[in-house]
């Protein structure tokens, strides 16, 4: 038995760039950032972000270019595919992508405004002898 899969919650690192292929397929790209908390062996707590190249096709692509941006949370499931290729120098290429195929969009950024906030004023001191219990 074989897997291929991968479930990813991240930021992204750049805003989705929409492609459209020969055959009219819709194609998105973008970077997504995860991030690792753990302590080292000498008790310090670190942090290590790994970068992954994300490519979405169809509906998939079109929804993640029109909803998501730079900084944007979300989540992808996939699959790990690597490309190779030789570019014009004849040097050997590589790639690793993971080719989405369920993307979940994260909660939307909201601004918190001034009049949303409710200002609470105390009236008079209260005397803890006074509490019954």
């Amino acid at each position: 038995m074989n897997l291929n899969k991968v479930i990813l919650i991240g930021r992204l690192t750049q805003d989705p760039q929409l492609k459209e292929l020969p055959s009219g397929t819709k194609v998105a790209t973008f970077g997504l950032a995860t991030d690792r908390y753990f302590v080292d062996k000498s008790g310090q707590k670190r942090q290590e972000t790994e970068f992954h190249n994300i490519v979405l096709f169809g509906k998939l692509a079109e929804i993640a270019s029109q909803y998501l941006k730079k900084g944007s949370l979300a989540m992808i499931e996939g699959r790990i595919k690597t490309r190779t290729w030789q570019d014009q120098n004849g040097n050997q290429k590589s790639k690793t992508e993971i080719i989405g195929q369920k993307l979940q969009l994260g909660p939307k950024a909201k601004k918190p405004m001034a009049e949303e906030i409710p200002v609470i004023e105390e009236e008079e001191e209260i005397n803890v002898e006074d509490i019954p219990f």
